[in-house]
């Protein structure tokens, strides 16, 4: 249902996709702004997309045809692009008469000015954006699960750097997609022009655990680094160890023919 003018209480659906890893925000230019950090744009007569660089995209009371028609829109814009976007749907009440907040999983509001659409848009798009950072790291544990496994049984870890590496980049990278591009320890810049929206952001920030599923990940992330720099370490001291043995071994060759020849030549004579 589209945003409306009606007086009396209106119901409208939020709806969040993570598209990919980054959407370019500058190169929207061409699109008429509501408002700005996070960018607001109108769709249609009356709804909203609130979009931000995590790749998340914030829909308010725009119907299925207008939402695909908006994001094949935008689609040249987004990077690295999800084979199957995450998303996550809020229904919304719309009733100056009703306090503010969560209510029998809705989110009732005073109105639906700007302001308050980037804060709903802001825990919304951070949550996809956790919830893909999540399946993330799960692949990533199963990943490096089998090579501590192999350390513990085996008391020796892979032979390939690459593959260590790899996976320390993967942390690296799923680090700077949530606090670089999501912000997701952040208060949206809205909340210092409106500090009457705090509680309201609180309370969702709350109700969707942003802040305990980023330190969750954010132990996880740190567990996959020590583990992959802890196999790294000894996969580089075997290498180091190896070499060693070569030099000892030239060294003993050499020695051994030096005596051969010294002795060679003694009993030549």
């Amino acid at each position: 249902m589209s945003l409306s003018n009606a007086n009396g209480p209106y119901a409208l659906n939020a709806r969040s996709r993570l598209l990919g890893r980054h959407l370019d925000i500058k190169r929207l230019g061409h699109l008429d702004s509501l408002a700005l950090n996070p960018l607001i744009v109108p769709i249609g007569e009356q709804g909203r997309a609130v979009l931000f660089r995590s790749g998340a995209v914030v829909l308010f009371g725009v119907d299925d045809e207008q939402a695909a028609a908006f994001i094949e829109e935008i689609a040249p814009f987004v990077k690295d692009p999800l084979a199957q976007p995450e998303s996550e749907d809020l229904p919304i009440l719309i009733d100056p008469g009703r306090p503010e907040g969560l209510e029998r999983e809705r989110l009732v509001l005073a109105d639906a000015d700007p302001a308050r659409l980037q804060i709903v848009a802001d825990i919304l798009g951070k949550s996809v954006l956790l919830a893909d950072q999540e399946a993330r790291v799960a692949q990533a544990f199963d990943r490096i699960e089998p090579l501590a496994e192999q350390m513990r049984h085996y008391g020796q870890g892979v032979d390939n750097a690459d593959t260590l590496i790899r996976h320390i980049g993967e942390a690296l990278a799923i680090q700077q997609a949530m606090v670089g591009r999501g912000e997701i320890g952040d208060k949206p810049e809205v909340i210092w022009e409106r500090p009457d929206l705090e509680r309201l952001f609180l309370s969702l920030e709350a109700e969707y655990e942003i802040r305990e599923r980023q330190l969750a990940l954010e132990r996880k992330l740190a567990l996959i680094n020590e583990t992959a720099a802890t196999l790294l370490d000894l996969l580089q001291s075997k290498r180091s160890l190896r070499v060693e043995w070569y030099i000892v071994i030239l060294i003993v060759i050499e020695i051994v023919l030096s005596l051969y020849e010294l002795f060679g030549r003694g009993s030549g004579h």
